[in-house]
């Protein structure tokens, strides 16, 4: 039996003019919510699981039907366990790799009393924002003949060269492109740890290196475990280091199997590498559950106060350890950019650059007479634009609906835009070959082998990174703010253009700049996405190295570490602009 309260007959506040407190639901408008929730649904079924579904669907297809033949094929193939090995071989050396160099700069820049910590992070973080596949074209020519880092290593005793067109190679780019991602999950893990527990372990009789071990290391195991572990599933994703370096050897692993059974056509070649992108696929999805167990594991510190004061006073190894991070850093950096401009000036392949033999020869030729060039150029820029756009709008709704209004759906959502990010771009890139050639049953839209595809793709793939930086940038807004505004009598435009935006304008620039950085230089979907008239600017690049032309792909890829520089250098200036206007208001 209910209790029916009484009415109230006590005064009631005025409503100020324009709200919608006090007013009865309009009739419909609970049918209008369901609707807009549907329609939410469907456009991401659409975007987001129908190319995965339809992959699923069609690696089980083949001439007689459906079945397991295509599974039966490949893992009775020599080549797939080969690949499958050097796919485990790379990703595994480099996520060792990538792990000790990130806890010894997370450790340097959280607990010592190292100099220039500030300026030290760009530089830490620098090689993972780069394009891998600039970043092995300029470590290739680094080591290659007359290379600056090849000379270096002639200064050593005995004769020693290295052969980055091998495995070694191959894991050894990896390990310098993704041991940032170790370094940034494990250096706000290490600054949380309350140093009493470290100070009583001291007391307790351990010495500084096993208070490091058993303490240090122990407590800060869910981030470096996290971080090695999105370590490894970056390096089983990429493509562009393995393309690069181990195609030209007739290396394989699994990512660019899947690439040559896409180009090399043949009967059955896309339902083969529908197997393979299954094979791939799963992989990473189980590495990418393990991973947000890890996360959510280190993220129950988060309650405790970051302390950025130093806890290791270095001492007279102050200034050794200072330089040696300096020299390793510039090394990785200055040495493989400076070997690939200097290949980039050579007048023709194999003429020994000097200042009087340097030319712009090769960046005439791209801008002025190679149509590819200008017009992969134009379908980036384009392509980054719009994708940057799209992302930025929906990417922003999803984080303020995942933030404001949780709810199953809003879960659900959410799930849905990480599992395309969380797939391997070769795999989803050929999910959305076999959905938009015919989405629905009689229905060729027609954008198959144009760039609206790549906008699709691109849109699909990196709309997560929009996502996680505006939730972040909500994270971070108390939602009173949001209420105050509408208790005063605006609306949901004036809310949003008056109030929110302004507070969270820094943070949404932080992710459009990151999708229209990325989407400015892709290559994984943009490879078997492509046609003669949507090439991009990384397939140029990969075109040009693949037919040998080395000093016009290093040229290429020096006008886009330009690209990147300029976007950066705009980026941050309109960050300190917003900053200063908004903090003088």
């Amino acid at each position: 039996m209910s209790t029916r309260l009484p009415e109230r007959t006590d005064t009631v506040a005025p409503v100020a003019p324009g709200s919608t407190a006090g007013r009865p639901l309009r009739r419909g408008a609970g049918g209008s919510a369901r609707f807009v929730r549907w329609a939410v649904l469907v456009v991401l079924a659409y975007f987001f699981l129908i190319p995965i579904a339809r992959l699923l669907w069609l690696s089980f297809a083949s001439k007689g039907g459906y079945g397991l033949d295509n599974y039966r094929v490949v893992l009775q193939q020599a080549e797939t366990w080969e690949s499958v090995y050097n796919t485990m071989y790379v990703s595994v050396l480099s996520t060792v790799m990538a792990v000790v160099l990130g806890v010894y700069f997370a450790w340097l820049t959280a607990y010592t009393d190292i100099r220039f910590k500030r300026l030290l992070q760009p530089f830490i973080v620098l090689p993972f924002i780069l394009p891998p596949y600039i970043v092995t074209l300029a470590w290739a020519q680094a080591f290659g003949t007359e290379g600056l880092a090849d000379r270096l290593l002639g200064l050593l005793p005995g004769d020693v060269h290295v052969n980055l067109y091998s495995l070694g190679g191959i894991a050894f780019v990896l390990g310098i492109t993704h041991f940032p991602i170790v370094y940034l999950l494990t250096v706000t893990v290490m600054q949380r740890i309350p140093r009493e527990i470290e100070q009583a372990a001291r007391a307790s009789g351990a010495g500084r290196w096993t208070t490091m071990r058993r303490v240090t290391l122990v407590s800060a195991l869910p981030g470096i475990a996290g971080g090695a572990l999105l370590s490894f599933l970056t390096a089983l994703d990429n493509f562009g280091v393995p393309a690069f370096l181990g195609i030209p050897a007739n290396i394989d692993v699994l990512s660019t199997q899947i690439y040559q059974e896409i180009v090399g056509f043949g009967p059955s070649a896309f339902y083969r590498a529908a197997a393979l992108s299954v094979l791939l696929g799963v992989i990473a999805v189980l590495g990418t559950i393990g991973q947000w167990a890890l996360l959510r594991r280190s993220h129950q510190s988060e309650t405790v106060q970051v302390d950025s004061t130093p806890r290791v006073a270095l001492g007279p190894w102050r200034l050794p350890v200072q330089v040696l991070t300096w020299a390793f850093l510039l090394f990785i950096l200055v040495v493989p950019v400076a070997s690939m401009v200097r290949t980039s000036l050579s007048k023709a392949i194999g003429v020994k650059v000097t200042l009087s033999t340097a030319s712009l020869a090769q960046y005439r030729y791209l801008f002025e007479r190679s149509d590819d060039m200008q017009s992969a150029m134009t379908n980036s820029v384009r392509l980054g634009l719009l994708a940057m756009l799209v992302c930025l709008v929906a990417g922003t709704y999803i984080a303020y609906v995942r933030t404001r209004r949780p709810s199953w759906l809003s879960k659900l959502v959410d799930t849905s835009v990480a599992l395309p990010y969380a797939l391997p771009g070769i795999v989803m890139g050929l999910g959305l070959i076999f959905a938009w050639v015919q989405p629905l049953p009689g229905v060729y839209p027609g954008i198959y082998g144009t760039w609206v595809i790549l906008l699709v793709a691109y849109v699909t793939r990196f709309t997560f990174y929009q996502v996680r930086s505006s939730a972040a940038a909500f994270s971070q807004l108390d939602p009173s703010i949001e209420e105050a505004a509408r208790a005063s009598g605006a609306g949901t435009w004036t809310t949003w253009r008056r109030v929110l935006l302004p507070l969270l304008t820094t943070g949404l620039l932080g992710g459009a700049g990151l999708v229209l950085l990325t989407s400015l230089s892709e290559l994984t979907v943009s490879s078997i996405l492509y046609s003669a008239s949507s090439k991009t600017i990384g397939v140029v690049i990969f075109g040009f190295e693949q037919a040998g032309y080395s000093n016009l792909s290093t040229a290429a890829s020096t006008v886009v570490l330009l690209i990147y520089a300029v976007v950066g250098v705009a980026g941050y200036t309109l960050q300190r602009l917003l900053r200063r206007r908004i903090g003088t208001r």
